[in-house]
């Protein structure tokens, strides 16, 4: 009998202990807004990627690696657009105004863009400074977050 008590108070806490522990869900789901300001034209497309720090490397010129997409017909010249469900974490956001639907960024023989472009945290694009970096551009995604692009028709001085 004295067994058993002492088997029956070890799973008595045991189950209380177990109601003690949280659950561990999967990563909750979040929220970016990519608001591109500064648009010219109402022709086109304002074509967007989102790219993970997983991603770092083909940052911002090879599209085949973006973590997530879209293109949206320009309206006016400010465009909002939303991404549901990314995972908490690093990211940097790359825009085209893709004037002729091609869906990429257009280049002259020296390879500076013909259309327009934007880059998270609208870092200084220059033949100096070069294509922007993932770390130059990249911001934290957590709840719902929000980014500003302006749109870019010239490198900069």
């Amino acid at each position: 009998m004295l067994k058993l008590s002492k088997i029956s108070a070890l799973i008595i806490a045991a189950l209380t202990s177990l109601s003690f522990i949280k659950i561990v869900n999967a990563a909750p789901a979040e929220t970016l807004t990519v608001v591109v300001n500064g648009i010219r034209s109402q022709k086109g497309e304002i074509c967007i990627g989102v790219y993970a720090q997983d991603k770092a490397k083909a940052f911002p010129l090879n599209t085949a690696n973006v973590s997530r997409s879209a293109c949206q017909k320009i309206t006016g010249s400010t465009l909002k657009y939303q991404f549901a469900g990314l995972k908490p974490g690093n990211y940097a956001v790359a825009i085209v105004d893709d004037q002729n639907g091609d869906r990429k960024l257009n280049r002259d023989f020296f390879g500076i863009p013909t259309e327009g472009f934007g880059i998270s945290q609208n870092p200084t694009v220059s033949i100096q400074t070069g294509t922007p970096k993932f770390r130059d551009a990249s911001f934290a995604v957590n709840k719902n977050t929000t980014v500003n692009i302006t749109v870019k028709y010239s490198l900069d001085p």
